[in-house]
């Protein structure tokens, strides 16, 4: 089988899967990035977030929809529980990086899912790191705060993009997915 045809199969349509199984992947990757909202890894000036692993590994497994639902809303709730003052920062942020590497991912190099995974993620960082910089200046009211956790932004977006990409790829969770939905 050419790795043409392995992408045609492996790629997720809304018309192609259950939906039952969709809803219930979505809301079992929305609940893992609400909890990880929880947990941060503890770095000199701040923390380390792990929902971006689990936003960008939902993101290459499940449609834009489905994305921005796990990646916007359960980021929001996640926030909203845990730490409300950026939210609404969260919703747009990783909402729209979500949404973003599952387009690009589904689309760009059907026959290359590595390559076509690495931009994705890579484009999902910089907005979300670029959101995420411009909502503190914002919620917060000075560039300076923004700026010092600047690169903080920057490690969990390259820990979020590794992570996924790991699990995807090195653990077989793509593949995997995408027989289980259709199944």
């Amino acid at each position: 089988m050419t790795s043409l045809t392995r992408q045609k199969k492996a790629d997720l349509s809304l018309r192609e899967i259950n939906k039952s199984k969709w809803i219930t992947a979505t809301a079992v990757f929305m609940g893992m990035n609400i909890a990880l909202c929880a947990f941060g890894i503890p770095v000199p000036g701040g923390h380390l977030y792990l929902n971006d692993v689990v936003i960008c590994t939902a993101s290459l497994l499940l449609d834009p929809v489905g994305a921005f639902i796990v990646g916007g809303i359960g980021a929001f709730l996640g926030d909203f529980i845990f730490y409300p003052i950026p939210m609404f920062v969260s919703l747009a942020a990783h909402g729209l990086q979500a949404a973003m590497i599952s387009m690009l991912f589904h689309s760009l190099f059907p026959g290359h899912r590595r390559l076509s995974a690495f931009i994705s993620t890579a484009v999902g960082a910089v907005i979300m790191v670029t959101l995420y910089t411009l909502g503190k200046i914002f919620v917060y009211s000075t560039f300076e705060y923004a700026m010092i956790k600047l690169p903080y932004e920057i490690a969990q977006a390259l820990l979020g993009m590794a992570g996924s990409m790991l699990l995807c790829f090195r653990g077989g969770i793509l593949d995997s997915f995408s027989r289980i939905m259709r199944d």
